[in-house]
């Protein structure tokens, strides 16, 4: 018989999330070093993205994270955006020669580029968020979303008046796909009869696409719409708010990252990841030695996602609800709550995101 799913995961520990301060409000930039005209760093740290930092989500997350690498551990930091696959392999590449100990390549897109530069640079630390692909030195940074968006999914059944409610991804990669599958499962565990519209524009910052697929379900009924993309959820935040100007009552929720404060008038809270504490926390376990071999997973027993209520908009949320909520979390922290998930790491049991036999 396998191990269970979480005796074979790499979690985080209580004291390295404990440990976490706030980020430095300074820090690299794509293209500077984060310690210029220093003569050696003891621990050196990138950042790959294939978006911008700017999209108030996923992106803007990672690099809060490496700042607080930065302002945490002393280290010497660099961010670098990425467009393309060959970009990828240069990348890497680039700053193997330069000497750095760790890359986080922030998204799944990295993962096959990642290998071939693990193949090559044994020294060099390679974390992919969201990745599904394990060596040595290739470590899938596995966020177990599907756990907070279960609970927005429940806040979105439970508020529906007409009954549908809608979701807008990027691309349908396994990641994004299981955070769906969490958010169809809470809404429906609170209306078993919910109609769930869901749309994948094929592109993460589009935010015209974006804005239009929210526009096409809010037409097929549906009053609260969550996202899984990049830079473009301001696409579908505008559609939203522009409903709700025309008269509408519907609402958006957040993904990755606390968007709240994005468009507090109409977003209800958001499913996030603490992705500062938890590229703090990999990047302390890489210090210890403890980073080898094994993809590391973060959900909410590890406090690092989340669902956040809007404190601005949680009166429209029932007592009851809000309750029963609260009640579900409880049960995901404690692990009595079995949160529907995709399945993605390579040689993972089917019934759960585990890593199992050789490599």
């Amino acid at each position: 018989m396998s191990p269970t799913r979480r005796s074979r995961r790499t979690p985080f520990s209580t004291a390295a999330l404990a440990a976490v301060l706030v980020a430095a409000c300074g820090g690299a930039s794509e293209g500077e070093s984060g310690d210029e005209g220093a003569s050696e760093a003891t621990f050196r740290a990138a950042l790959l993205t294939s978006g911008p930092v700017s999209d108030a989500g996923w992106y803007a997350g990672a690099y809060e994270g490496l700042l607080l690498i930065q302002d945490s551990l002393g280290a010497e930091v660099r961010h670098q955006q990425t467009r393309t696959p060959s970009e990828f392999d240069e990348a890497f590449l680039s700053f193997a020669q330069a000497g750095y100990d760790v890359v986080f390549a922030h998204g799944n897109e990295y993962q096959d580029a990642a290998i071939r530069a693990g193949d090559l640079f044994p020294e060099l630390t390679i974390v992919v968020s969201g990745g599904g692909r394990v060596s040595d030195n290739v470590i899938p940074l596995v966020f177990n979303l599907e756990e907070a968006s279960y609970l927005a999914g429940m806040v979105a059944g439970g508020l529906s008046r007409s009954g549908t409610v809608g979701m807008v991804g990027g691309v349908a990669i396994p990641p994004a796909q299981g955070t769906f599958m969490g958010f169809a499962a809470g809404a429906a565990a609170v209306n078993p009869d919910v109609r769930v519209l869901e749309t994948f524009i094929g592109n993460w910052n589009d935010v015209a696409a974006a804005k239009e697929a929210t526009v096409a379900q809010l037409r097929q009924g549906a009053d609260v719409i969550i996202h899984n993309t990049d830079a473009a959820s301001f696409g579908v935040f505008q559609a939203v708010r522009e409903a709700v100007d025309a008269g509408d009552e519907v609402w958006a929720m957040g993904m990755n990252r606390n968007q709240n404060d994005v468009a507090p008038e109409v977003i209800l809270g958001s499913a996030a990841i603490d992705i500062p504490s938890a590229f703090l926390a990999v990047a302390r376990s890489w210090q210890a030695g403890e980073l080898v071999g094994q993809p590391v997973f973060a959900g909410a027993a590890d406090g690092v996602v989340d669902l956040i209520v809007n404190p601005a908009l949680q009166d429209r949320i029932p007592p009851e609800l809000q309750a029963r909520v609260r009640a579900a979390r409880d049960s995901v922290i404690a692990g009595t709550l079995d949160v529907p998930r995709v399945p993605f790491v390579e040689g993972q049991d089917p019934n759960g995101i585990e890593v199992v036999g050789s490599r």
